[in-house]
């Protein structure tokens, strides 16, 4: 009997003894579980911190290849110049020596490309639509902002399509006629309108630098006459020293030889002091015609979105090559007057030409055809 008890108590210990290890065994499983799930919530916070960060950085990719291009600017590639009137006009003469130095120091070739008409709207619309890499240049003048004054519905703006580079200066206009009209002076000029009514005046385009300067004094003198536009200013020059046309408002660069050589006589230029270049000439205040001057600045442009970097560069290249005495001593008898500023002063005064030019366009009901 006792035996039996013995042994029954004995399988009563193994039970509560595999009971309490079965017990063991599943609180250590929980507690691995719970270190296991620590461990996960561990990798996942630090997973899930990894994955916003991956994020990040390739949400910010995009913006890698333009930072490269412009650390690495310039690469073995042709630059493209736009030069948005013909060959031989002042903008392109003042161009071209600025540009040959400009591509020496960049160790890169420079192409000059003539693209002119529409007043050097169609070049520069070209410009405004090509990459704004530091690969395409626009070599323009004051025609620049002039643009949309002359023409309402260009396909670009001016001010915001563009970021300014550098000013090569100031240039006179010169108010020319053929040594055969028998005109001296500016005055005898507008009587000669006034008393004929019939008076013509050519420009390098609709809306170009020559165009706005001729209005400016047709307007100051009280005054009409017809324009006839060409598409630079050597045709404009022709048709004055042939007499076909009575007269023209073009700069320095493309009239001062035809003048040295007798073929036209000029009266005036446009500036508010007389040109070096002319020191005989009066300026055009001088001779009576107030509110007449007429800054015609010449200079490189880019695309707007071109990387500041490449712009500044750009700008202190730029600033070099004016500065060396072999493009002085070629700018001197140019008649250039320097105009240093910097590349945000340059959209400055864009933008202000822009309103001042539409608001003088529409108060003096100016029609350019």
């Amino acid at each position: 009997m006792e035996g039996r008890k013995r042994s029954g108590n004995n399988r009563k210990s193994r039970t509560a003894q595999k009971s309490r290890g079965i017990i063991g065994h599943i609180n250590k499983r929980r507690s691995r579980t719970g270190a296991l799930q620590s461990m996960e919530d561990t990798l996942t916070t630090s997973t899930r911190r990894r994955f916003l960060t991956l994020t990040a950085a390739a949400l910010a990719t995009p913006a890698l290849p333009r930072l490269g291009s412009a650390a690495g600017w310039p690469t073995d590639k042709t630059i493209r110049a736009v030069v948005p009137f013909s060959a031989g006009s002042s903008i392109d003469i003042l161009g071209r020596l600025v540009l040959d130095p400009l591509s020496r120091q960049l160790g890169q070739t420079i192409v000059i490309e003539n693209r002119g008409g529409a007043g050097g709207s169609i070049g520069s619309a070209q410009v405004a639509k090509a990459e704004p890499d530091g690969y395409t240049l626009l070599v323009n003048a004051a025609a620049h902002s002039a643009a949309p004054a002359a023409f309402p519905n260009i396909t670009y703006d001016p001010g915001k399509d563009f970021a300014g580079v550098a000013m090569f200066g100031v240039v006179p206009n010169v108010f020319a006629v053929a040594p055969s009209s028998g005109i001296k002076t500016l005055p005898e000029l507008a009587a000669k309108a006034k008393a004929s009514g019939t008076m013509t005046f050519s420009s390098a385009g609709v809306g170009s630098a020559t165009h706005w300067a001729a209005e400016r004094f047709l307007l100051s003198a009280g005054i009409k006459a017809t324009h006839v536009p060409f598409r630079g200013g050597p045709e404009a020059l022709t048709e004055v020293m042939t007499g076909r046309v009575d007269f023209c408002a073009i700069g320095i660069p493309s009239t001062l030889p035809l003048i040295k050589d007798g073929r036209l006589l000029p009266l005036a230029v446009s500036t508010p002091k007389r040109s070096a270049a002319l020191p005989d000439v009066p300026t055009i205040s001088e001779v009576g015609f107030k509110d007449a001057e007429y800054l015609f600045w010449n200079g490189i442009l880019v695309p707007a979105k071109t990387p500041r970097p490449i712009v500044e560069r750009l700008h202190a290249e730029t600033q070099k090559a004016l500065a060396l005495p072999d493009v002085q001593a070629k700018f001197k008898p140019q008649g250039v007057e320097p105009l240093p500023l910097t590349p945000a002063e340059i959209d400055a005064l864009i933008a202000k030409e822009i309103a001042s030019n539409i608001a003088l366009a529409k108060a003096a009901g100016l029609k350019f055809n």
